[in-house]
C-alpha cells in the first residue's frame, strides 16, 4: 500500500484520529515561521501517547545540526525531514533515517537526487515565499520520473479528490498531506483525513487489480 503521512500535527486528538484511520506516519514541523509550528516539548507529549509502529517525522528547514539533534532528543521523533537548501554533506551523520525534500520547478532534474545519501525524497511545490505548505500541486509526471530513481514521497496540494490520480500518475512510495485535510493550519478535519486515506486505499486496490489482468 502507498504509505500515508499526515503532516503538520499540532494536537493530540488529531494524531490519534489520523492513526486510527490508518496513517503510517505523522509529521511535526519544527519551523517557527510555519503556521503549523510545534515545539519539540509539545510534540513529545503527543508522541508519547501514540501506539507502537507509527513513524514520527520532525521537519526542519535550514536548521543547524545542533538544533536538529536537540529537537530530536526532546521530541523523540523517529526520523527527520530536511525541507530547506541542505547540501549532500549536510544530510549525513544523523542517528536516524533522513528524508530530503525538494521544491519542484519546471527545471527540476531528478538526477540531482543521486547526490544525496538519504532514505527517501519528498517532492513538494515551489514557492518563492515559503518552503512548504503551499497547497499547490507539482507536475506528477516529473514525480514519476523521480520515483524511477529513488523512493519518492509525493506532496503538494493533495486532497481526497486528487490523490488517486496522483498515485496513478506518479507511482510514489508515499503521499504527504497537510492543508488538504485541515479545517485551519494545524487543525485537522477527521472527515477529510478519513476520506483521504480511503481514497489512497481505493487507488491501491485499482492498481493491484490492474496488475493481475
Amino acid at each position: 500500500m502507498t504509505r500515508v503521512k499526515i503532516c503538520g500535527i499540532t494536537r493530540k486528538e488529531d494524531s490519534l484520529a489520523a492513526v486510527a484511520e490508518g496513517a503510517h506516519a505523522l509529521g511535526f514541523i519544527f519551523v517557527q515561521s510555519s503556521p503549523r509550528y510545534i515545539t519539540p516539548d509539545r510534540a513529545s507529549a503527543i508522541i508519547r501517547g501514540l501506539p507502537p509502529y507509527v513513524s514520527t517525522i520532525g521537519v526542519f528547514v535550514n536548521a543547524s545540526r545542533g538544533q536538529i539533534l536537540t529537537a530530536m532528543q526532546v521530541s523523540r521523533v523517529s526520523s527527520i525531514q530536511l525541507h530547506g537548501d541542505e547540501t549532500p554533506e549536510q544530510v549525513l551523520g544523523f542517528p536516524c533515517s533522513v528524508t530530503k525534500a525538494f521544491r519542484v520547478t519546471e527545471k527540476f532534474d531528478p538526477a540531482c537526487m543521486k547526490d544525496y545519501d538519504v532514505a527517501a525524497f519528498l517532492l513538494d511545490a515551489y514557492s518563492p515565499l515559503t518552503y512548504g505548505g503551499t497547497g499547490k500541486t507539482i507536475d506528477w509526471d516529473v514525480a514519476r520520473k523521480a520515483a524511477g530513481v529513488r523512493p519518492v514521497i509525493l506532496s503538494g496540494g493533495l486532497t481526497a479528490e486528487n490523490v488517486a490520480e496522483a498515485i496513478h500518475v506518479a507511482r510514489p512510495y508515499a503521499v504527504d498531506v497537510a492543508s488538504g485535510v485541515e479545517l485551519s493550519p494545524g487543525v485537522k478535519d477527521p472527515a477529510k483525513v478519513r476520506m483521504f486515506i480511503e481514497a489512497v486505499r481505493q487507488a491501491d486496490g485499482r492498481r493491484a487489480a490492474a496488475a493481475w489482468r
